[in-house]
């Protein structure tokens, strides 16, 4: 009877510990919260360093703050322009933000996990399956994968196409950065750019006429937009339309006609205007 009762407690104590530790236990979208704020911290500190900046001063805590969490969470706000203002080295922290924000923090900690070789529990598998919408927590490993590999390609590709442009104004290794940093920046639709270096602000204004790089950058941006359950039913399921998600036809069709009519728009009600000139 006495063996019974000591059985019991310690069944009992058994399960409020178990109890108390699912309490705990953070759910997913703390762990996505938690993760974001830190990359956000962790950059803002990087930006603070003398080295982040040309003038290789101090930058205060409120701006540094401010581009980091601009940058993490592909806003393209800015308070300094970031080809003056920035070194190389506040521009690769600026550049690591964006790519982090653009693909996800979830995403990158589960892509390094594989990498590395550690298995991929039940609640990564399920933090990871809040933080990219997936319709169920299976093939999360496998969507993972095509996730890494298909921004390395389609950002190399981005970066190769835009870099004879880049070259012809700038020395060799300015230009891979500038074709790099361009073609990561549109990919995560992050609205960051380098060309503050002729005119303060000015964005690709300078390249209006360049087709190329309109062409390049207009397509980064379209993909990198539409998501990557999308691109993994266009994978998948090829030309069939009709098989995608719901979610993916929602995307695809409200993208076209969110290009479509606003070019009609502009077009007609814009650009066939005539040119008046100032008065002097």
């Amino acid at each position: 009877m006495g063996t019974e009762i000591l059985w019991d407690q310690e069944s009992d104590f058994q399960l409020m510990k178990n109890a108390q530790f699912k309490r705990k236990r953070l759910t997913s979208f703390q762990i996505i919260i938690i993760g974001f704020l830190s990359v956000i911290l962790t950059g803002s500190v990087l930006l603070m360093l003398p080295v982040s900046s040309n003038a290789g001063r101090a930058t205060p805590f409120s701006e540094a703050l401010f581009t980091a969490t601009s940058a993490a969470c592909v806003t393209g706000l800015v308070v300094h322009d970031t080809a003056t203002y920035w070194s190389s080295f506040g521009q690769a922290v600026i550049l690591l933000l964006i790519q982090i924000g653009g693909m996800g923090v979830v995403t990158i900690a589960v892509a390094l996990s594989v990498i590395s070789g550690r298995k991929i529990g039940l609640n990564q598998r399920s933090t990871m399956q809040e933080a990219i919408a997936a319709p169920s927590v299976g093939g999360i490993v496998r969507l993972t994968g095509f996730i890494i590999r298909s921004t390395i390609v389609i950002e190399a590709t981005g970066a190769i196409l835009m870099l004879p442009v880049f070259l012809k104004e700038r020395r060799v290794g300015k230009g891979i950065w500038y074709a790099v940093f361009h073609s990561i920046s549109a990919f995560c639709n992050a609205g960051f750019d380098l060309m503050g270096e002729k005119r303060q602000y000015s964005s690709l204004t300078s390249y209006a006429d360049n087709y190329l790089i309109n062409m390049v950058i207009i397509g980064l941006i379209v993909v990198g937009g539409i998501g990557f359950l999308t691109w993994d039913d266009v994978k998948c399921k090829g030309i069939h339309f009709g098989r995608y998600r719901m979610q993916s036809k929602v995307i695809l069709v409200t993208t076209y006609c969110l290009i479509l009519f606003p070019f009609l728009f502009f077009f007609f009600g814009e650009f066939q205007r005539p040119v008046w000139e100032p008065l002097s």
